[in-house]
């Protein structure tokens, strides 16, 4: 029978964290968050790390509590404004294995938040390095771009490429090339929002595996430009 792993007393649960972003409330609140959100979540990337490798075996399912799949809780307020200590959604990364201690890794990526959940993949917010190499290989190859970034499967699944972009051409690209918007991003990966409905369901694994292999054109065309296996 089909898992049901997430419930809707996750994103209550989420929802009362964004009401009481405190220390002494989550500290009250703790076997909530264990029993309703990092144990299913940590079920969930245990459970789909076997099809996320038939997918591709350089992707990385790491159900540790700690430096695994799922990102922490607490928030890092060092140098925030919002001093608030917890993060009041789940996120979880299953990030290529050639760079998995790295948020900005190729990958892919779940986010879970009361009326705003999503999957997306891809790379955000690369070093300069790694968008350069992205932005040549397309340069280079723009037939390939198309296929991998705006082919049928990929586009019924995802729309088109989302994320943050340069307001101006990038240096040593032609201002006049074709894609020059897609040269312009600073993101390079594309998503789709996610009902609570869909999140709940006994089938959202098998239903998030399809958007994951929907998406392998695009991880394919970046992970060949960082010189990674795919």
């Amino acid at each position: 029978m089909a898992a049901r792993y997430f419930t809707p007393a996750l994103f209550e649960f989420l929802h009362d964290l964004s009401e009481n972003n405190d220390r002494a409330w989550f500290k009250a609140n703790q076997e909530r968050y264990e029993s309703l959100v990092r144990q299913p979540a940590l079920a969930f990337i245990e459970d789909i790390g076997g099809p996320l490798y038939k997918v591709s075996r350089h992707l990385v399912a790491d159900p540790r509590k700690v430096g695994g799949s799922l990102f922490r809780v607490q928030r890092d307020t060092r140098f925030a404004r919002d001093k608030t200590p917890y993060k009041t959604h789940v996120g979880i990364h299953f990030r290529h294995v050639a760079t998995r201690e790295d948020v900005h890794a190729p990958g892919f990526y779940l986010h879970l938040e009361p009326r705003n959940s999503h999957a997306w993949l891809g790379l955000w917010h690369p070093p300069a390095d790694r968008a350069d190499a992205v932005r040549r290989a397309i340069a280079d190859d723009p037939a390939a771009w198309r296929r991998a970034a705006y082919g049928k499967r990929f586009a019924d699944a995802y729309g088109a490429p989302t994320g943050d972009s340069l307001t101006r051409p990038p240096r040593g690209f032609d201002p006049a090339h074709p894609l020059i918007e897609d040269l312009k991003r600073i993101d390079f990966g594309a998503g789709v929002r996610l009902t609570q409905a869909e999140v709940t369901s006994a089938h959202f694994l098998d239903a998030y595996l399809d958007t994951v292999r929907a998406g392998v054109p695009l991880m394919r065309f970046l992970c060949r430009a960082l010189d990674l296996a795919f």
